[in-house]
């Protein structure tokens, strides 16, 4: 049986390193998963106002029915500034509004991320643990993608093109595949 999993990159750039570590799952994921991009992008900053008087907004009633049809999430996390995306977190916490918070209940959850720097997304990846013990996930935790100096790792097309980051990758997802039998 195949698995479903929602993809979801932390970044808003085109050319962004966390959005081609995405597409790279896509093409190294094991045979019995697929992994469907979604986007943040067009998702507003959260405003209870808004909330109140407009409902959720479209994007992210899209994201949540993403969500509710998936078998499990993979968070493609940037890191600024030692820590979350502002507009990545401000996507989920959208998504976790109305009944969302029941989508992410018991949901598998895989964290990896790519940086330019030498240390990958470690803080990011960390910080979002608590995030996800609070929407109730269950977290895969084991193998880390950290992908670091990560603007190396790929060609000008934006695939990725070095081996011990393609076979990290690839040994994740694949236990992140069996995690959810």
């Amino acid at each position: 049986m195949t698995k479903t999993i929602l993809g979801l990159s932390g970044s808003l750039r085109a050319a962004s390193l966390n959005a081609a570590l995405l597409r790279a799952a896509t093409t190294l994921a094991p045979e019995d998963m697929t992994i469907d991009i979604g986007t943040i992008r067009g998702v507003p900053l959260y405003d209870g106002d808004l909330e109140a008087s407009e409902g959720l907004p479209e994007q992210v009633v899209t994201l949540q029915r993403q969500l509710e049809k998936a078998d499990g999430l993979l968070l493609v996390t940037p890191e600024y500034n030692n820590g979350i995306p502002g507009v990545f977190k401000n996507a989920i916490d959208w998504m976790s509004r109305g009944d969302g918070l029941s989508l992410f209940a018991g949901k598998p959850v895989a964290v990896i991320g790519a940086s330019p720097g030498p240390f990958g997304t470690l803080l990011s990846q960390d910080q979002w643990l608590s995030v996800l013990r609070t929407l109730r996930t269950r977290p895969y935790l084991i193998g880390r993608v950290l992908l670091t100096r990560a603007h190396q790792a790929f060609d000008e097309n934006g695939k990725l093109m070095d081996e011990r980051a393609t076979k990290s990758l690839t040994e994740m997802l694949a236990g992140f595949s069996k995690s959810l039998d």
